[in-house]
């Protein structure tokens, strides 16, 4: 793979730590990270998958070791024996150039290789990329050092998947089990008080996507000029007090606020309220008789949280029942570098009202990586932000995270958005 082939993946070489200390140090932190995310799992827990979307603990560990397996360490290092050749079907996503796979909504039927084969399989993998790091000649080094970043990116947005996937696997089970004790990152902010302020931007001529410095994924590139209306936008997350008040006024019975197919998808769900809120008996109850299912168990609602676990279609809903709307995602991205601007990142993601299409000039990486993003661009929504379970430090303002409109397990939540600056 040559540098100049792909403007983002020169940026991300700028990116990448040349340092090769500070890039064992990287690796070796994003490696144990995901370990660390499953150490409250039993072994059971780590091998079921609860739906299509969702994979097991287990597959989500051993995809992330395949990744460095097939896209830095066998094409870059003659001298890398695999594991097992057979895992490369195992444990492929939707990489067609680097050939089959076992089918996506199978995952939770390989009971083999067992925990431990996957925790050995990691292992190897992770001590022949520290060979690697060491050992790699100055062009080797230079070519390869933007694939391992890249590489765990990946593996941190595999990491949020092992929280959101777990969560719903654990919503299934009648017991209702906590991943782990109550975190003390919970959603709960003092600031978020009854009534959000409205930040007035005057819109005008804007710069939108990656601005060059640091990581960034491809579909954040290029950076290109964007024409905004006046606008304002609210500086905090719509909460879950606020959207118990939706519930209560018949929000998931009017299908005057619904898009047609998130009007179908309310009624062939049977939805009457986020995913994980436990239904009190009467869902006009106030905020104060529910519960919400999250990763410490099943908690009182709490009314100043952010409201989570929202499908692009009940996100649309509330923001037209509260005369408003979702906004663009090149409003949020403008607004986030705005002063008074709270909760942009680190609580939940947001929906944005944009489709989740290329840039003007997008062109994919290079070679295997080259169907990382691109070739989901059409029929999917951006979300913007950061979750709760989002690594630290893993986003920025020009982050493109992007899901199906009827996508309920993420933890996304909504900001509203309003036409004119007063």
């Amino acid at each position: 793979m040559r540098l100049s082939e792909s403007s983002a993946l020169a940026a991300a070489t700028a990116a990448a730590p040349q340092d090769r200390v500070l890039a064992q140090d990287r690796f070796a932190q994003v490696r144990g990270h995901s370990l660390a995310l499953a150490e409250p799992l039993s072994d059971e827990d780590q091998c079921v998958q609860s739906m299509p979307d969702a994979s097991p603990t287990k597959w989500h560990l051993a995809h992330t070791s395949w990744f460095f397996e097939a896209v830095v360490l066998g094409p870059h290092w003659p001298a890398y024996r695999a594991f097992d050749r057979r895992f490369g079907h195992l444990f492929n996503s939707y990489y067609e150039s680097l050939g089959a796979r076992h089918p996506r909504p199978q995952r939770g039927l390989l009971t083999r290789p067992s925990l431990a084969e996957v925790h050995a399989y990691r292992q190897h993998v992770d001590d022949a990329v520290s060979r690697f790091i060491a050992e790699a000649g100055p062009e080797a080094w230079q070519a390869v050092a933007p694939l391992i970043e890249l590489g765990l990116n990946h593996e941190q947005q595999h990491q949020e998947l092992i929280l959101t996937d777990v969560l719903h696997l654990l919503s299934c089970n009648p017991l209702l089990p906590a991943y782990r004790a109550a975190d003390p990152r919970q959603l709960r902010l003092a600031e978020a008080q009854e009534g959000a302020e409205w930040i007035a931007m005057p819109g005008g001529a804007a710069q939108a996507g990656h601005a060059g410095e640091g990581f960034a994924f491809d579909n954040e590139t290029p950076r290109h000029p964007v024409l905004l209306a006046p606008y304002r936008i609210a500086d905090r997350l719509v909460t879950c007090g606020e959207y118990a008040r939706f519930i209560a006024d018949g929000g998931y019975e009017q299908p005057t606020l619904w898009l047609s197919d998130g009007w179908a998808a309310v009624q062939a769900g049977g939805w009457k309220h986020p995913l994980y809120w436990i239904l009190p008996g009467d869902v006009r109850a106030p905020a104060s008789h529910w519960q919400v299912f999250g990763l410490g168990g099943a908690q009182a609602l709490d009314a100043a949280a952010p409201v989570t676990q929202l499908s692009f279609y009940e996100a649309s809903a509330y923001a037209l029942w509260a005369d408003a709307r979702l906004p663009t995602e090149f409003e949020w991205e403008a607004a986030a570098a705005a002063p008074g601007m709270r909760q942009m990142t680190g609580h939940a993601w947001q929906w944005t009202r944009s489709s989740y299409d290329p840039y003007p000039g997008f062109r994919p990486l290079a070679g295997a990586v080259s169907e990382y993003n691109g070739k989901f661009m059409v029929g999917q929504l951006v979300l913007r932000g950061g979750s709760i379970a989002t690594p630290a430090g893993h986003t920025r303002a020009s982050y493109r995270n992007f899901f199906p409109p009827g996508a309920r397990w993420q933890f996304s939540g909504l900001r509203l958005a309003r036409d004119g600056a007063c």
